[in-house]
């Protein structure tokens, strides 16, 4: 068999899996709204296809009618009916009771991008934040983020820091995030903003987290328990220091900083990988560097 059918048939076994599994669609923004749509297309499929019943979350824009437009019409486009805005401008529009029917009732779940600080704020700790995390982890429900809703996937999410030459230490800060993912940290627009030293900075200073950069109109799906797939145009980088030797904690501010042993994973689109062989076409195997990363980013969590 070779390297197309093997990654058809994985592709086949994690999208059929779906419905009971819940997916993660995070991508790197820029994504296409008006041609092949590759990535909408996806999630509109794992979200229930033609039924799906999809919730906008346009809080981290403060464009957000002009945001929603552009997602009301691809997803229009792509034959979904049943779609909403979830407009939020205050904590408690997020935790009122028709802002959790809405969420309670939607297969598809989609953050849109402009500023993840701004999205936090606005839903962080709220009911619809524990509702989205119950539609994905009890009913499982698909939940996408673009640009900054991808950012904030993580429980530590990257909150500000320049893009150098090279890695700097205190160049970045983290926050709170929205916790749908643990031990990573998302960053997006990651080729084209050349942003590798920025993730390298957060790997140095918090090396128990894995580094995860998403290029634009690039998409890391993820199947809790099951396994990954790379969509798009580009590739997702992945950058994991845990046995790194640094001498972060003898430099002053804004040195920077000797990094040895920074393992460096790069996935481009059409990788896919399944956590069991038994879910993998034959033929298909693991590399064993990346069983550590798949069994983190695929883990069924508990209820948050």
């Amino acid at each position: 068999m070779n390297d197309m059918a093997i990654n058809e048939q994985t592709a086949d076994t994690l999208q059929q899996r779906g419905e009971r599994n819940g997916h993660l669609v995070i991508i790197g923004g820029h994504e296409d709204r008006e041609h092949g749509k590759e990535i909408l297309t996806r999630f509109v499929e794992l979200s229930g296809g033609a039924d799906a019943r999809i919730v906008v979350i346009t809080a981290a824009s403060q464009v957000a009618d002009q945001m929603w437009e552009m997602y009301d019409n691809a997803f229009g486009d792509l034959g979904v009916s049943n779609r909403t805005h979830l407009e939020l401008t205050s904590r408690q529009d997020a935790n009122s009771e028709e802002t959790v029917r809405l969420v309670a009732q939607a297969t598809g779940i989609f953050m849109t991008g402009g500023d993840q600080k701004r999205l936090l704020a606005l839903i962080g700790g709220t009911a619809l934040d524990a509702e989205m995390h119950a539609a994905l982890k009890v009913r499982g429900a698909t939940i996408g983020g673009t640009s900054a809703g991808a950012s904030a996937m993580s429980g530590h999410m990257l909150a500000q820091g320049r893009t150098d030459l090279l890695p700097e230490k205190g160049s970045v800060s983290l926050g709170a995030g929205l916790g749908f993912l643990h031990r990573v940290v998302v960053d997006q627009h990651f080729n084209e903003r050349q942003r590798l030293s920025r993730l390298l900075s957060i790997v140095a200073a918090n090396p128990y987290l894995q580094g995860i950069g998403i290029d634009e109109d690039t998409a890391l799906v993820i199947e809790r328990g099951v396994g990954i797939e790379v969509l798009g145009e580009g590739a997702v980088t992945v950058v994991d220091g845990r046995t790194m030797i640094t001498n972060l904690a003898e430099i002053k501010d804004r040195a920077t900083p000797e990094l040895i042993d920074v393992r460096l994973h790069l996935l481009p689109a059409g990788t896919r990988y399944c956590l069991s062989s038994a879910d993998m076409a034959p033929g298909q195997r693991l590399p064993a560097p990346l069983l550590d990363f798949l069994e983190n980013v695929t883990k069924r969590t508990t209820m948050s």
